[in-house]
């Protein structure tokens, strides 16, 4: 499979930055409380002391694909006979389509319980992240089938696309702090170690098709815009993927959770506002070249494309260092718990949560509706998003004070779709909706150690001071006794 098929496959299956994960908000996770710097983890008189997750990767996993392609990559990817569905594209009628897909996977969760008085939590975190967006036109899938669905034999403009992928590890730290009864403060500051990055912006295009000899038609084509790209030592390898301090950054996260007096908890959180200084042996091109592309019915014309479009984009280029943004979040949910039954053993807990991307168009609405019963929670997640995309999700969880376990997904419908259509369903192939795109997320921890013990039994846990946060708070606010 050629390398174009390869990212596209990736994009479908395995990589998430308008979709957000959202059922694990107000779960008490230990995930959960490295997303969102606010939240507690650990419940005194109940919890041990510290929580790992051992190695084990928690994770969330998410993308979609918009427009007259999906089709045509499914049955590509998907089919018997791998061809490309392209009745559904438009062709010089400027249609096109959005792709949007991000990783944030932890390697290693590790947070201490440090006093009771504050309930103070400080924690270790090692994770990896990609983000990746791009605008594609129906024309750019077209030229992969040949020149059968172009019926003019000059374009001009029909593949303008934009495109951007970063990928880094991110190295944090973070602090929990209930301040008082009422308020609670965290946060989390990373190191960012960049592996790549990759944008392309192309301004103008251009295509002339030749069917001289109608069985071998070729074509030329121009492309004017510009390409960034992030130094790499040689053709990328596994080896690179290793943390380097080649392309360093930083970023912090901020968050505050307030109680009101109807036990309503309202949290609001600033998420990964950062950046990252690619190396200075990183390029910029400001390509504007044409490249003749030979024989659009042989069976490598993929490689073909790809390997003529990627010579026309290194053009013209500077070798200097850059900085680009990561994909922070700004976050605003409120939530508070009923208990349902005769007994009271069924406690419901619904989030509504507002979610804007900090350096992007993307913000998105969550209704997040939690039901516990004993140490089993089934969520029911709805979301609406700035690309009127309606998802429902579903999330199961087990989880007692020190052991947890969830698996889940915020695109329940999407993502079955998606697996039918990886299973050769016909109907799924073909199947056209809003769009195609999947979300899953997983997760384990437990916790260890001596139990955290109020005063009166506290053997092991020194009851300590307030945090630095709490004694700031109350030289600011007179609140110390």
């Amino acid at each position: 499979m050629n390398k174009i098929l390869i990212v596209f496959c990736l994009i479908l299956l395995s990589i998430s930055a308008s979709a957000q994960q959202f059922s694990q908000y107000n779960t008490g996770t230990l995930f959960d409380s490295f997303e969102n710097p606010s939240q507690r983890s650990f419940i005194p008189d109940s919890s041990r002391q510290l929580a790992f997750n051992f190695l084990i990767p928690n994770f969330d996993v998410n993308t979609y694909l918009t427009g007259n392609m999906q089709p045509g990559i499914k049955s590509r990817l998907f089919a018997k006979n791998a061809y490309y569905d392209t009745d559904k594209l438009k062709i010089g009628q400027n249609k096109y389509n959005h792709f949007n897909a991000n990783i944030n996977a932890y390697s290693i969760m590790f947070k201490v319980f440090t006093s009771l008085n504050g309930d103070v939590e400080m924690g270790f975190s090692a994770q990896t992240k990609v983000e990746s967006r791009g605008l594609f036109s129906d024309e750019s899938l077209a030229l992969l089938n040949g020149a059968s669905d172009f019926p003019k034999n000059d374009y001009s403009n029909i593949f303008n696309d934009t495109y951007r992928y970063q990928a880094y590890h991110q190295i944090g730290f973070s602090y929990r702090e209930r301040i008082n009864n009422k308020i609670a403060l965290g946060f989390k500051i990373s190191g960012l170690l960049g592996i790549q990055y990759q944008q392309i912006d192309i301004t103008e295009s251009h295509i002339s098709f030749d069917r001289t000899d109608p069985s071998k038609p070729t074509a030329i084509l121009a492309l004017k815009g510009r390409y960034y790209d992030s130094y790499i030592p040689g053709p990328m390898t596994s080896h690179d993927y290793l943390p380097t301090f080649r392309n360093p950054g930083a970023a912090i996260s901020l968050g505050a959770s307030y109680k009101t007096d109807d036990h309503i908890t309202v949290q609001a959180n600033v998420k990964d506002l950062g950046f990252i200084h690619w190396s200075k042996r990183s390029s910029i091109y400001n390509f504007d070249n044409s490249e003749p592309l030979n024989d659009l019915t042989s069976a490598h014309r993929e490689d073909t494309i790809y390997n003529r479009t990627h010579k026309l984009l290194k053009n013209n280029g500077v070798v200097q260092s850059f900085t680009t943004p990561i994909n922070g979040r700004a976050e605003l949910s409120a939530t508070k718990s009923y208990w349902l039954g005769d007994n009271n053993t069924l406690k419901y807990s619904p989030t509504l949560i507002a979610s804007k991307e900090l350096f992007f168009t993307g913000f998105t609405g969550a209704l997040v509706n939690h039901f516990q019963l004993g140490l089993c929670t089934a969520t029911l997640t709805t979301s609406y998003d700035d690309m009127k995309f309606f998802n429902v999700g579903t999330q199961f969880m087990v989880k007692s004070p020190n052991v947890e376990f969830f698996i889940g997904t915020d695109r329940l419908i999407n993502t079955g779709r998606l697996a039918l259509a990886s299973l050769q369903s016909a109907t799924q192939i073909s199947h056209e909706g809003n769009y195609s795109g999947g979300d899953l997320y997983l997760g384990f921890t437990l916790k260890f150690g001596h139990i955290i013990e109020h005063p009166m039994n506290a053997s092991t846990i020194p009851m300590g001071e307030k945090g630095f946060l709490g004694r700031l708070f109350g030289r600011l606010f007179k609140t110390n006794q």
